[in-house]
């Protein structure tokens, strides 16, 4: 009895879906004006990012979070020199706009570092305002930027 229910089931289904399939074989008709998306007009990048200067500060401060977070290190950086620009869009013009940056952060531990960092336009959490992504030469322990840090220059 069971079987025989399936089966009818199975019938049902298949002539539900002959039913619909012959019903959307109808001549295919343009959009009305309703149905367009005339307001997602692409991405728009006016290419405003930044100084290198600016994004220090969410470095330092995203560098002591990770280091005391993920690898419960007391590292922190203390301050930054030789802070200069390496390039700016390096690439095609209809790329998301950045600014490369590079210098030397000194550590707690007492030891001078080279950092290398973006600062990315339409970057930030959910596409809100300017995102900053940066790599410590040395201390790069998760590898995401490895063979030091080359993966963060341009």
């Amino acid at each position: 009895m069971r079987a025989s229910t399936s089966l009818k089931s199975l019938r049902f289904a298949a002539v539900l879906g002959l039913m619909f399939g012959a019903l959307s074989l109808g001549e295919a008709k343009a959009a009305n004006p309703l149905e367009l998306n005339f307001w997602l007009s692409g991405p728009r990048y006016d290419g405003r990012v930044a100084n290198c200067e600016t994004a220090l500060p969410t470095i330092a401060t995203q560098f002591w979070e990770k280091e005391s977070s993920f690898w419960n290190s007391p590292l922190k950086i203390t301050g930054f020199a030789d802070v200069h620009e390496t390039a700016f869009r390096p690439w095609a013009s209809d790329n998301i706009p950045r600014r490369y940056c590079t210098g030397e952060a000194m550590l707690t531990d007492g030891k001078m570092r080279r950092v290398h960092f973006s600062i990315i336009e339409d970057g930030g959490f959910a596409g809100y305002g300017q995102g900053v992504e940066w790599c410590v030469v040395g201390l790069d322990r998760n590898w995401a930027y490895n063979p030091a840090c080359r993966a963060a220059k341009p």
